[in-house]
């Protein structure tokens, strides 16, 4: 794709300074332990129209009360905890309890020798609650990073490099896998991988390599 290459020398003169700790952070997604798996699937079943912080809180306290080995009903956690609401408690939490009785089923779609997005796809379309982005968002956060997370962050970001010539009123999953590729052009045009490009991205927006 062609930019202006103000923008470019900008993105590039930002990524010379971040690369170090966007890697380090792609390496700790990468070292994420088989046994919190689960944990970070909960995460991205909350986090829809909720507060990633206030999601990973309670993701914390699912992990410390012991949610996977002895089900309880965690609704009153999403609910309110730490003075924090997860949008739409009662139906995530249904999901959640959902997640907990699949996930044998879905640890051993993990353990298939499969390209990321395959995988992605595949749980994009067996697990209730979750669609192409937050099945992409599970798998980069357990270090499965060969997928794009089309949120709110890359398509603001890819309407300012006029990428995309609009934000899309809705996105299908065809519509989805176009801007994917987008996105990966974008990458390709910086010579930064994609995985990287979303981080910096993030960073360019929040201050903060974190997502």
């Amino acid at each position: 794709m062609r930019m202006k290459k103000t923008d470019r020398d900008e993105l590039l003169a930002r990524y010379a300074e971040h690369r170090l700790a966007i890697r380090t952070r792609l390496s700790e997604f990468r070292a994420v332990a088989p046994e919190r798996h689960f944990y970070e699937l909960c995460y991205c079943l909350m986090t829809p129209q909720s507060s990633a912080l206030q999601c990973h809180a309670v993701a914390m306290e699912l992990e410390r009360r012991g949610f996977r080995e002895q089900p309880f009903d965690p609704a009153p956690l999403l609910r309110s905890w730490q003075n924090g609401y997860v949008r739409f408690h009662n139906t995530k939490a249904r999901r959640l309890l959902e997640a907990r009785e699949s996930f044998p089923a879905i640890a051993e779609i993990l353990a298939q020798e499969t390209e990321d997005k395959q995988i992605r796809n595949t749980l994009a379309a067996s697990v209730r609650g979750i669609g192409l982005k937050e099945a992409s968002h599970f798998l980069r956060n357990i270090g499965r990073t060969q997928v794009t997370i089309v949120d709110r962050h890359i398509l603001r970001n890819l309407v300012r490099l006029g990428a995309l010539p609009d934000w899309p009123a809705s996105i299908s999953t065809k519509r989805y896998l176009a801007i994917e590729a987008l996105f990966e052009d974008l990458a390709d045009t910086l010579a930064i991988p994609a995985d990287e490009l979303d981080l910096l991205l993030w960073q360019r927006e929040t201050g903060f390599v974190l997502k």
